[in-house]
């Protein structure tokens, strides 16, 4: 059975679907995927017309003329072939879970930290050290920001097109990721969060791509993380009910998902899919373990 193209729906035994689709992100990105399905869900459920009304406003996303792109950043050495045998895993944080690793945050960043700050810094900290890199190699921290709120790109509400832009790379040596403190690093994450503007993805989503060059290249011991949580997946209902899950279906190495999941307590919680060495997932799981200890010996 296909809904649309490029779309598979598999029942199961128990009376359940899986419902997978495939996009080009080019044409869309979680946001508009989940604004194209939602439409259809409720279009299954009787309702007249979807509740937001899908825009094309891609004009209001052209080049400038001359375009004016940022700098790319410095050359890298080519990427490695991954290290061994790579295992998949996911990891569920709760409220509580995050609720602890801010605790461990100085008090100026303890109420002001958001989850993903909390999260993609403890977890960058936790990653770097699972894989046991020389002190003093490079190590990055990439994320992906929704710009359909930055003031001045003026995207309208049902824009279902591509509004996604890397964040400046976080670059720093293993050793001083390590050796400074959580709420160094949270700083780091919230800064580079601060550079996306609207003159940046001008620059960076519009420019770079009307000249054909990538904003960012693949890079050695890369950290990229999405955040799916906001998307939506979890809240479709094509008339059976919100579903089990919803998001992403695997991780590669060095590409990582947050998907919004409930926990067996039946709690909001964070999921983290990603992929390691099967050595280092299983460090990465004692340097998790770790620092929720640590957080909640210090209360």
């Amino acid at each position: 059975m296909s809904i649309v193209p490029n779309s598979k729906v598999t029942r199961l035994l128990c009376g359940g679907f899986v419902l997978a689709l495939r996009v080009n992100h080019t044409i869309c990105d979680a946001i508009g995927l989940v604004q194209f399905l939602s439409a259809v869900a409720e279009l299954a459920r009787g309702l007249p017309a979807p509740t937001v009304s899908p825009a094309w406003s891609r004009e209001l996303l052209e080049a400038r003329s001359p375009p004016h792109p940022r700098p790319e950043p410095d050359a890298v050495a080519p990427v490695p072939p991954p290290p061994g045998v790579m295992v998949l895993r996911t990891f569920t944080f709760s409220p509580a879970d995050v609720g602890a690793i801010r605790s461990g945050l100085p008090p100026g960043l303890r109420n002001t930290a958001t989850s993903f700050e909390v999260l993609m810094s403890a977890l960058w900290r936790a990653r770097t050290a699972a894989l046991e890199l020389p002190p003093n190699e490079d190590v990055r921290l990439v994320f992906i920001a929704n710009f359909r709120g930055v003031p001045g790109v003026g995207l309208p509400a049902g824009y279902y097109g591509n509004a996604c832009v890397p964040v400046p790379v976080l670059r720093t040596t293993v050793e001083a990721l390590l050796a400074g403190s959580l709420g160094h690093t949270v700083e780091l994450v919230r800064e580079a969060k601060a550079t996306v503007t609207a003159e940046y993805v001008r620059s960076v989503a519009v420019d770079l791509g009307v000249l054909r060059r990538r904003p960012y290249k693949a890079m050695a011991n890369a950290f990229v993380v999405s955040d799916s949580r906001r998307a939506g997946f979890h809240c479709l209902d094509f008339g059976w009910g919100v579903p089990v899950y919803g998001g992403p279906s695997s991780a590669v190495f060095g590409v990582s998902f947050l998907i919004a999941v409930r926990n067996g307590d039946g709690e909001n919680a964070a999921a983290l899919s990603i992929v390691l060495p099967r050595p280092a997932m299983d460090r990465f799981a004692v340097e998790v373990d770790r620092l929720f200890y640590q957080c909640k010996a210090s209360l």
